[in-house]
């Protein structure tokens, strides 16, 4: 797996990938095929994901978006009978042979719904630099405070460090979750639809923080809000039934003028 070099800030890993690999994408598939025992959700999906700014991946429910990002860090691991056909690089080396434990370090993910550990604010941030090795408390402060300021958290918990994370709010437990993604200091952010059982005022700070958050790495959204992807994302990409990647392209090109009429009739309304 590639050496980012971990040691610097998000800013300055961004600023390596740059120098070494130029513009190209940081995650690539290649005729990409999924199946979960007999039955598959994606169909030889090609695509690109750039390493500046939010990917959105959008359509009807069934298409495989969720699978399609859980191919991007091996999570589909975890069930039974999943397996990928295809290609998968992680800045060009191929993410199928990585460590798993490894590369879920680089390519992070929060889940749809809040998932905060049964421990503190700050053992929940902390738990990640700990199984990767950092044990000294003023080190794992700095990555605590650090993390949580990049979720647009701290000021909401800084005084509450030692509390349960279920003492949390729902959009504070999905932040904290964020923070605690974000503690190993991964290249890539994977968010399956964050925003989905949050209320409107939570569902906001997610969807800033996101943006800011793509200042200093790549973020990958599954959504289904429509008006959503509009308002974060950059590029878009449209899965239509049978996990076929209908159209992939910036987000203000393909709301406006899509060249699949199918994802024409998907952004109208007419099916999804």
């Amino acid at each position: 797996m590639v050496d980012t070099a971990k040691e610097g800030t998000q800013a300055s890993t961004r600023e390596w990938i740059r120098r070494n690999f130029g513009p190209r994408a940081i995650i690539e598939t290649e005729n990409l095929s999924f199946f979960y025992g007999k039955e598959q959700a994606l169909r030889d999906v090609s695509l690109s994901i750039p390493l500046e700014g939010v990917t959105a991946i959008m359509g009807p429910s069934g298409c495989g978006k969720s699978t399609l990002l859980r191919a991007f860090n091996r999570m589909y691991e975890l069930y039974r009978g999943a397996r990928v056909v295809g290609r998968i690089t992680f800045l060009g080396q191929d993410l199928l042979k990585a460590d798993p434990v490894v590369l879920r370090r680089h390519i992070g993910m929060v889940f749809q719904r809040p998932n905060p550990f049964p421990k503190s604010v700050f053992d929940n941030v902390a738990y990640g630099p700990k199984v990767h090795g950092i044990r000294k408390r003023s080190a794992l402060q700095g990555i605590v405070e650090e993390s949580l300021r990049c979720a647009a958290l701290w000021d909401e918990v800084k005084d509450r460090l030692k509390d349960s994370a279920f003492s949390l709010s729902g959009g504070q437990q999905q932040r904290l979750c964020i923070a605690r993604a974000l503690a190993v200091r991964p290249e890539v952010l994977l968010m399956d639809e964050p925003c989905s059982a949050l209320d409107p005022k939570a569902t906001d700070k997610i969807e800033a923080t996101t943006r800011e958050l793509a200042e200093e790495l790549t973020v990958v959204v599954v959504t289904h809000n429509l008006q959503q992807a509009g308002r974060i994302s950059d590029n878009v990409a449209v899965l239509l039934a049978g996990g076929e990647l209908a159209e992939f392209g910036p987000t203000r090109a393909v709301f406006e003028d899509p060249e699949d009429g199918r994802v024409a009739d998907y952004l109208c309304g007419r099916f999804g």
